[in-house]
């Protein structure tokens, strides 16, 4: 008789429920969330598992990797969906019925997999939220600044990144006070400055060395950045079997909306990485709007944009950038820019 478990899982603690083929209660505890207390405790109860479950979360990726190195079927289930079968079948919420729950999706099969990232996109994704921290921390830095010598009159103007403290200095010259409150913030920001700047050459160094994130970045609009998150975000390209899916993976196909009469579709979904999808739609902007080469893909965006409006026209050209950058992975050439080439490769 084969047996599912559910494995509820929080920082210190994972409950753990496991179920035979009809849905009885075998064996449920706690253990200490690390993945050799839970293979141990798993494989201590002589049983043939078919699923194990746990819910994507900060800790997923590491303990799935844990036990699937020990021969474990486990499977990491959709947030949103679990959430949406876990309230269905319960009233109230324990660490404890969270397992049963996810014990049961396991034994029936009601359950959404998502993919777990290897450990080399962990580390590509680390490297650019580290970056995307250091960057929004400096702008407040200086956003800041600007808005408190304001209440004194004291302007700071369109002044270049390089230029910025010397021209802070100049404005609070001869106030001693203002001059002490501002000297700390300045030191701050010439540190957060240089760590960047270290954080954006990793980046650099990475992509130069990426065969397919230069090859990513024969797409016009698409730079380093856009190209390493899309490499680390994506991971493995098979694991679409459609690259059109891919636009919509990272939220940016429409909604829908359809009961009785009615039928109608609503803006994107937003349900996918918020990072990635920022930078497609950065990608599209610059194409559309500051890159000066001529391509299909362009006249397309610009036909979208006369019909619908430029916002509208940004979108899906990310969306469609999506899928051109997947279609070069799986194919392994660079962007055409004539598309009757492309028709006549497709030949």
């Amino acid at each position: 008789m084969k047996h599912s478990a559910g494995l509820d899982v929080s920082v210190k603690e994972t409950a753990i429920c496991i179920v035979d083929e009809v849905g009885k209660v075998v064996r449920e505890t706690k253990v200490v969330t690390e993945p050799e207390a839970i293979i141990a405790l798993l494989n201590s109860a002589g049983l043939e598992y078919e699923r194990i479950g746990l819910e994507a979360g900060p800790l997923s990726q590491w303990l799935v990797n844990g036990l699937a190195e020990a021969g474990l079927p486990v499977i990491c289930v959709e947030t949103r969906h679990m959430k949406a079968v876990l309230k269905a079948q319960q009233v109230n919420k324990s660490d404890r019925n969270d397992a049963r729950g996810i014990a049961q999706m396991m034994r029936v099969g009601l359950y959404k997999p998502v993919h777990v990232k290897t450990l080399a996109s962990q580390q590509e994704r680390m490297l650019l939220t580290t970056r995307k921290l250091l960057r929004d921390k400096l702008q407040d830095m200086e956003n800041e600044l600007r808005g408190t010598l304001r209440n004194f009159g004291l302007k700071v103007g369109v002044v270049s990144p390089g230029r910025f403290e010397a021209r802070i200095r100049e404005l609070v010259a001869g106030h001693l006070r203002l001059e002490m409150i501002v000297t700390p913030l300045l030191a701050v920001r010439r540190v957060l400055r240089e760590q960047l700047a270290k954080l954006h050459k990793m980046v650099l160094d990475q992509v130069r060395g990426d065969k397919l994130c230069r090859r990513l970045m024969t797409v016009p609009g698409v730079g380093p950045v856009v190209a390493l998150t899309f490499r680390a975000t994506v991971d493995q390209a098979q694991r679409f079997t459609r690259s059109k899916t891919v636009g919509a993976h990272f939220g940016l196909a429409p909604r829908r909306f359809q009961s009785g009469e009615m039928d109608y579709d609503g803006r994107v979904s937003k349900c996918g990485d918020a990072m990635m999808r920022t930078a497609l739609y950065e990608a599209a902007q610059v194409l559309l709007t500051r890159t000066q080469k001529w391509s299909w893909l362009k006249s397309w965006a610009m036909q979208v944009a006369r019909r619908r409006g430029a916002r509208k026209a940004i979108v899906a050209l990310a969306r469609r950038l999506a899928v051109v950058m997947h279609r070069m992975w799986i194919d392994g050439t660079e962007f055409r820019w004539r598309k009757e080439t492309n028709a006549a490769a497709a030949a």
